[in-house]
């Protein structure tokens, strides 16, 4: 397989390969890293990818997202910089094949991404967990990593602060066999488009600002996703090592702490999966980060209200050293 084609997700649909984020601008491309890696290139200027252009941007998804979670943001980025979002393995369009979904292995695939695509150090932007994927990526390779733009990143979170529905959740997914058994009869009780519907209620602190072509794309990827092979598993595999991270707050602060990039921490003020305080709590430990707090905003702030978070993300970034 080439460093860079048209990717065909599966050999059913490959007479019609998925293009998801086609009507934003970002067509898909696959790369082989011990297996395809799905992304979209949402483009750039004309020299994007001379080496003296502004850093290149990577976009990272979180727990169960995909390149979709971009397509707000990623084509106002991309008139200043090269823009490109992959899917982690396990999520999206990228099959996991027998690698590890886990955020360290996940983490490790980004570097690899970085290296193969863009050949020079990028500024990763990432939510959720995809923030601690490349707060991970930061803290062994840095020299990979221009700036780091954390939106509503998987934090430390005092329990007395946690949703109660969001932690009991979570309890269930981190026990074997319980976590697999809920995700299965969630599968099979609810419609793609349901399942779809209720994380943008869970995501967003109003869910009537959900993207109805989005949403639409957001079914097709559900819909293919399920003639994947466990992708319960998947899924699992990735929670129980963030939640493995989290456990250590201590081991992950002091890994945070530890970063010598530009950071800029943007968080929903109302978000259900990372409290408000965590961030506050975390960037208080880390004085030289910016920070944005969006009031009336959930856990995808990209999504929910793409202009407030390209109106801080655009400044910062013009900021970052090539």
């Amino acid at each position: 397989m080439s460093s860079q084609q048209s990717f065909e997700p599966h050999a059913a649909s490959a007479a019609q390969p998925l293009d998801l984020a086609a009507p934003w601008g970002a067509p898909s491309r696959s790369v082989d890293l011990d297996g395809p890696v799905h992304y979209v290139d949402f483009g750039g200027p004309d020299g994007c990818d001379d080496p003296d252009a502004p850093s290149p941007v990577v976009l990272v998804h979180g727990l169960g997202g995909s390149h979709l979670n971009w397509v707000g943001i990623g084509p106002a980025l991309a008139r200043t910089r090269r823009v490109v979002a992959l899917d982690l393995a396990g999520f999206g369009l990228t099959p996991s094949l027998g690698r590890s979904t886990s955020v360290h292995h996940n983490a490790a695939l980004l570097s690899r991404f970085v290296h193969r695509v863009l050949g020079r150090p990028a500024v990763l932007v990432g939510n959720s967990m995809g923030g601690m994927v490349s707060l991970l990526l930061a803290d062994r390779r840095p020299e990979q990593v221009a700036g780091l733009g954390l939106i509503d990143p998987a934090l430390p979170i005092a329990r007395q602060r946690q949703d109660p529905q969001v932690a009991a959740t979570f309890a269930l997914y981190a026990v074997p066999r319980v976590g697999e058994a809920v995700l299965t009869r969630y599968t099979a009780r609810y419609s793609d488009r349901q399942r779809v519907l209720g994380t943008i209620a869970l995501c967003f602190a109003d869910p009537s600002r959900a993207d109805d072509d989005l949403i639409g794309a957001s079914v097709q990827l559900a819909a293919w996703r399920r003639t994947m092979p466990a992708p319960e598993a998947d899924f699992l595999g990735a929670a129980r090592s963030l939640l493995a991270v989290l456990r250590r707050p201590r081991r992950y602060d002091a890994l945070i702490a530890g970063i010598d990039r530009p950071v800029l921490l943007v968080h929903g003020e109302d978000d259900r999966l990372v409290p408000v305080a965590a961030a506050r709590r975390t960037a208080t430990l880390n004085p030289s980060w910016r920070t944005a707090y969006l009031d009336g905003v959930g856990h995808t702030p990209q999504l929910e209200v793409p202009g407030d978070v390209l109106g801080v993300l655009e400044p910062w970034l013009d900021s970052v050293a090539t």
